[in-house]
Order: C-alpha cells, then structure tokens, then sequence
C-alpha cells in the first residue's frame, strides 16, 4: 500500500523513470498502467487515484520490479505420454477384449 511519505509519481513520470527497452524504445505509459490494473506475471503494480491522475510511487515500482525478480517455483510436471506406454495401454484394452466373458 502507497503511503503518503512515499514518493509519489504520475505513470507518464513513472515511465520516464525506467530504463529504455531494445532498441532505445521508452516504456509506454500505457505499459505502466496496464502494470496498474491487469499486471504482469500476476504481480500488481500499487497505484492510487489523485483527482483525475492514476499515480504511484518510486517505492511502489521497486516493489513491484522485486516481487517480478523473485523466482517462481516450478511445479514439477509429469512428462508427456511416451507413444510406447500408449501403445501398452492399447495392446492391455484389446487383449482385454479378445478374453471370453465370464
């Protein structure tokens, strides 16, 4: 939560703050924003609304570049169905079939 004692910014401020992207490109306020509302790898961007201006904080974008720096942890996956496992599984289901009824 942005407090009062914090630094606060506009996010075309905030913007002009970051470091440029490939090739010399400027962070585009809209990026900042969508930060603000939807953000990025599901971290949010603090914001709060000063008269008609989204604004944050210096603060608050160290905070959020740190919380995007943290690794995720990764869920260990199973690997993909091999084609020789299905195949098992099929030879199982037709000598199942071929059976007789009891």
């Amino acid at each position: 939560m942005i407090s009062l004692g914090e630094t606060i910014v506009t996010l075309a401020e905030a913007a002009a703050l970051l470091p440029r992207r490939r090739a010399g490109k400027k962070v585009h306020t809209s990026c900042v924003y969508r930060w603000t509302t939807s953000g990025c790898r599901g971290v949010i961007l603090e914001s709060l609304q000063v008269g008609n201006t989204r604004c944050t904080s210096r603060e608050a974008l160290e905070r959020f570049f740190a919380a995007l720096a943290v690794p995720r942890i990764a869920v260990p996956q199973q690997p993909p169905e091999g084609a020789n496992s299905r195949l098992d599984r099929i030879a199982a289901a037709e000598a199942e079939l071929r059976r007789p009824s009891r």
